[in-house]
């Protein structure tokens, strides 16, 4: 940092970590033991896409390495089965691509793997400056005591690429467009020495309709 970015309060951009999303994992296990949260196996990264041939192939690249191990999946109905990639892209309302990977539910390393390789596959093609953010679902059982039946509570942990943090997401299922504000800030504090956490909570954005919450999962 130089010394006029000193006087003046300003801090150079600080370098995307991606490694930092090998943290999810032991962070899995910290959500679960004190929430019950579990993943879904299903993860995304979400980036401002860009027409053009040299995009169209990365796209085909992403895909290529991805399907080669889609047949690992032991359970077709966890994850992506033989024959049945485990990548589909989705764009939303404000015109974001989402790329969706699906492992089964337990395997979150090889999850882990995928979304750290995408992010990596964008950066090197030069994309970085498109990359968002990547999230990891997560579900948990709820009863619902006034119909009797059960519900599932939705929560993501977000990678925000160019901080190089994590904030939860908790979409409540009961009013649209409403988060689960408690339940954010109890995962804050479980996850504290799991991973790196965006401590400017405004930086917390909602993504509202993102793949693997809310039985959002259209496809293109």
């Amino acid at each position: 940092m130089g010394l006029l970015d000193s006087i003046l309060g300003r801090s150079r951009p600080v370098r995307p970590d991606l490694d930092r999303l090998f943290g999810l994992p032991a962070a899995a296990l910290t959500l679960q033991a004190g929430t019950g949260f579990v993943p879904t196996g299903a993860g995304a990264v979400c980036f401002a896409a860009v027409e053009g041939g040299a995009f169209a192939r990365l796209k085909g690249d992403v895909r290529d390495l991805l399907d080669v191990e889609a047949s690992a999946a032991p359970d077709p109905g966890a994850g992506a089965g033989p024959g049945v990639s485990p990548v589909t892209y989705t764009s939303d309302a404000y015109g974001y691509t989402w790329l969706t990977v699906r492992r089964p539910a337990e395997d979150l390393i090889t999850l882990v793997n995928d979304l750290h390789a995408v992010n990596a596959l964008l950066e090197e093609a030069g994309f970085g400056p498109n990359l968002l953010c990547s999230l990891t679902a997560f579900h948990a059982p709820e009863s619902d005591a006034g119909s009797g039946t059960d519900r599932t509570r939705d929560l993501a942990l977000v990678y925000l690429y160019k901080r190089g943090t994590f904030y939860p997401f908790a979409p409540r299922a009961d009013r649209a467009e409403t988060r689960d504000n408690a339940l954010e800030l109890e995962v804050r504090g479980l996850l504290a020495g799991d991973l790196a956490l965006e401590p400017d909570m405004e930086r917390w954005f909602p993504v509202w309709g993102a793949p693997g919450l809310g039985g959002s999962d259209g496809q293109r």
